[in-house]
């Protein structure tokens, strides 16, 4: 790869600071998809000591990367994007891996693949961090932020991704404490 088409990859990545997500921040302002992602990744990289066996640094690549479709989409929150929303995500941003260079590409490729198939124990953290960061954010964002139908998908998302992982579906429970609090909070 040379410095042009690393600039230009970089280039496409940086939409997504500019990619606004369906959560907020804790001082309510609308988060982006980059720092979902960063914050993910980072997630995974505090896991290190947590799953020994685990490769950590394919799971903070898969972590990394995961949302660089919505360079060309846009976020659209898990509760109302539809397959037909995946297809098209899924068939820009294979047009665009595909157009980069081949071993650029083919590791991007790999990567995909695997995250899809799901079969990984590093697939699997990977999906369970996605889906457990966006209800940290929601618990960390202002209550008023919340859309109606998320006082319940915050008590119930995302315990069937971490069910592989006893330390896992831990945190999961320690998160939905945290919903019931905030959700009690607003009642007082």
């Amino acid at each position: 790869m040379n410095a042009r088409e690393y600039l230009e990859i970089l280039h496409v990545a940086e939409r997504l600071k500019d990619t606004p997500r369906h959560c907020t921040t804790s001082k309510g302002r609308t988060e982006s998809v980059a720092e979902h992602s960063w914050r993910v990744s980072l997630m995974a990289s505090l896991l290190r000591h947590e799953f020994p066996d685990l490769d950590t640094d394919k799971v903070v690549n898969m972590c990394l990367i995961h949302d660089l479709g919505e360079c060309f989409t846009g976020d659209i929150p898990t509760f109302i994007k539809t397959d037909s929303d995946r297809d098209v995500e899924d068939s820009l941003l294979e047009q665009w891996v595909r157009s980069l260079p081949t071993e650029i590409s083919s590791d991007l490729l790999a990567l995909y693949k695997e995250m899809d198939a799901q079969e990984t124990t590093e697939a699997k953290v990977y999906k369970a961090l996605d889906k457990l960061e966006a209800l940290i954010q929601h618990n960390e964002s202002p209550i008023s932020t919340w859309s109606d139908n998320e006082y319940e998908l915050n008590k119930t998302y995302a315990f069937d991704t971490v069910a592989f992982s006893e330390w896992l579906t831990e945190l999961r429970k320690e998160i939905l404490k945290d919903t019931l609090n905030k959700i009690d909070q607003e009642h007082l």
